[in-house]
């Protein structure tokens, strides 16, 4: 199976089973049954979940055992992506080439449909660990990968990235702002899905901190050529608009180092991922694809 097969697989099997894990509503509510779905079923990448997949099986776990780990971030992005598209935020009216949410459904039930998504991710982590409640050691693994993934979409993540992304648009903009807000807002939740997945499929210390590594640099890749195509994209494959950064005025890396210097940081970071990967030869072969596939994404 070559990497696209081996993507498409697991990407189907999210999208095939994420709504199931979204809550039944009363039909006094059922908009924002329809607002959370709409969302979730827009399409996309499904990145974040299929890394989560992709690192337990690295590291020996089964992928069903995952799936409601895959899922669970999967809202918490999707949560993200429609609060991020609000007025307030950045004010986007497509994504994904489709209407934003509150473009469908207003402003308060995009707000309350993200809302939606976030706690049902927490009920989907706590219903799967309560299902192993008699076995502590793979209770702690789930408790464990549970943390890792709420950690980086808090406070003390992504919204505290996403908080700085916004403080950069009015103050000083620095390298070291701009590093800040990208490992936050973007790079800790994919790291977070690669270390949750490998701790659900019994990591190794060592392991752990070489596929965090690589993580953390992917993360960089994805976010710094999102910023490339903000410049020079094309819509329809994109799926929104282009210039919205510099309407914004973001801090992003085109903004501070220019376009040349963004693609020769992209390659660097994306060298030092697969030489970390090396090392465990075929078994990594398929990270090893998705970094290069995440760095020649079309400019």
């Amino acid at each position: 199976m070559n990497f696209k097969e081996s993507y498409d697989k697991k990407k189907k099997l999210i999208e095939d089973h994420i709504t199931e894990y979204l809550p039944s509503i009363k039909i006094d509510s059922h908009i924002l049954y329809d607002a959370m779905q709409y969302s979730l079923k827009a399409g996309g990448k499904r990145l974040r979940p299929v890394l989560l997949l992709s690192s337990c099986e690295f590291c020996g776990g089964n992928e069903s055992e995952a799936l409601p780990y895959a899922c669970a971030v999967e809202m918490i992005h999707t949560y993200s992506l429609i609060h991020d598209d609000l007025p307030a935020m950045d004010n986007d009216d497509f994504r994904r080439g489709k209407p934003s949410n509150h473009k469908m459904f207003g402003e308060a039930i995009a707000i309350l449909a993200g809302d939606g998504l976030l706690n049902s991710s927490m009920e989907v982590l706590c219903s799967d660990i309560l299902k192993t409640c008699n076995n502590p050691e793979i209770t702690e693994r789930k408790l464990w990968a549970s943390h890792e993934i709420l950690k980086s979409s808090g406070c003390r993540g992504m919204i505290a990235g996403q908080v700085a992304d916004i403080i950069s648009e009015r103050n000083c903009q620095s390298k070291e702002l701009l590093e800040y807000i990208h490992m936050n807002k973007t790079a800790a939740l994919l790291t977070a899905s690669v270390r949750a997945g490998a701790i659900l499929g019994g990591t190794d210390d060592k392991t752990l901190a070489d596929l965090t590594e690589f993580a953390k640099n992917m993360g960089l890749v994805f976010q710094i050529t999102d910023d490339i195509l903000d410049v020079c994209g094309q819509v329809q494959l994109t799926g929104k608009a282009t210039g919205s950064d510099a309407k914004h005025n973001k801090l992003t890396y085109p903004s501070l180092y220019g376009l040349d210097k963004s693609k020769a940081i992209i390659k660097d970071l994306s060298e030092k991922s697969i030489a970390i990967l090396d090392k465990y030869k075929s078994k990594s072969m398929f990270l090893k694809d998705l970094i290069m596939f995440l760095t020649d994404r079309s400019f």
